[in-house]
């Protein structure tokens, strides 16, 4: 669950939205303001307070300027001529207690550039705003979540562009798009998928390139999924994922988050399968051939087998998916199991040559 913040009483937030104090760094466009044409979606998995973004655009590097999350705090893409002020101090104003729709609405108030500006917003507990200043290209416009309802439309067709909108739980948003279809298929594909919230973002993700994307192309990609204490020893980033120059990149970032799955997080219980004598040998012969082993390819699963496998699964970067195979106690009895996808994992490395052989030890 989200950590808890120190959070501001409602005449504090009250006086921050009568005239946030910290210093005007928000400034307009201004030649290093670059101009990045994208798509993006900003949410929260109620169920375990996860928050995420995830983003594509025709400009490199994008995760380094558009999306930015802190755990039990909130969530921001901020995009066409991007402000990072947007990300830094959004987050500080919900860390403080301020909503996503209070932190946008005092944030574009004092931005001399809001007008060239895109940004989503959502905090922790829900809420969710949204922002398309009136100078963004064509098409430019977002879809907001609703409470038990279909995502509101807003854009130059809808006259909803130069004003805070406030709704629940996620926030689409894009400039320079094909068209509204982009944001409109994005809302859906995010309410009809079932899974963790990265899982939910990707499919987003993709959904909207189907849809149309960015008219000027495709370059690079991010999607960062934060929750306290989940990430790689103990760090709050629970998915960090950038592609930073890249023909086609989201299929490279659906690639990555299935690469990510498979070497940051624990095996989920129904994917754990028996090691039969049939999948025994068939590891037995990819080891020998890779150095791991020099015993036969006799399908015997016993605790020489099971230690081969640990020690195989540690080498190949499977770390978080060894404690299941460790468990289990031959000696009482118990059958040595394995993870479907880090079994087929092992097949496609092994196939397709991506490996070297073990060298003996010195």
């Amino acid at each position: 669950m989200p950590r808890s913040v120190a959070r501001l009483a409602p005449a504090a937030v009250l006086a921050l939205l009568a005239g946030w104090a910290a210093p005007a760094r928000v400034a307009g466009p201004g030649p290093a303001r670059p101009l990045v044409a994208t798509f993006s979606i900003v949410a929260l998995d109620p169920a375990n307070g996860d928050l995420g973004v995830a983003v594509q655009s025709k400009f490199p590097n994008v995760r380094v300027l558009v999306p930015w999350a802190r755990a039990g705090v909130g969530a921001v893409a901020t995009q066409s001529f991007t402000e990072l002020d947007y990300g830094v101090e959004g987050l500080e104003l919900m860390a403080r207690g301020a909503t996503a729709e209070e932190a946008l609405a005092i944030l574009v108030r004092r931005d001399a550039g809001r007008e060239q500006r895109q940004v989503g917003m959502v905090d922790a507990a829900g809420g969710a705003a949204t922002w398309t200043g009136r100078e963004c290209f064509a098409w430019a416009g977002a879809r907001i979540g609703r409470e038990g309802g279909a995502a509101t439309a807003i854009g130059p067709d809808t006259g909803g562009v130069a004003t805070v909108v406030a709704g629940r739980g996620y926030t689409v948003q894009g400039n320079i798009l094909v068209s509204a279809a982009t944001v409109e298929a994005m809302a859906k594909a995010f309410e009809a998928t079932r899974g963790e919230l990265g899982d939910r973002l990707v499919a987003a993700i993709v959904a909207g390139g189907k849809a149309g994307g960015d008219q000027r192309g495709e370059q690079s990609a991010a999607l960062l999924v934060v929750r306290e204490g989940a990430g790689y020893d103990g760090q709050d980033n629970f998915v960090d994922l950038s592609i930073y120059d890249h023909a086609t990149p989201i299929a490279e970032l659906e690639r990555l988050y299935r690469l990510n799955r498979l070497h940051f997080t624990r095996s989920r219980p129904e994917n754990l399968i028996p090691v039969t004598a049939e999948i025994a040998r068939e590891l037995q012969e990819i080891w020998r051939a890779r150095g791991f082993d020099g015993g036969p390819a006799d399908g015997v699963v016993d605790a020489d087998f099971q230690r081969v496998l640990i020690d195989f699964l540690g080498w190949e970067n499977y770390d978080v998916r060894i404690a299941p195979v460790q468990a289990v106690d031959l000696a009482k009895g118990e059958t040595l199991v394995i993870d479907r996808e880090v079994l087929e994992d092992i097949r496609v490395v092994f196939a397709t040559g991506r490996w070297k052989p073990r060298l003996p030890a010195r």
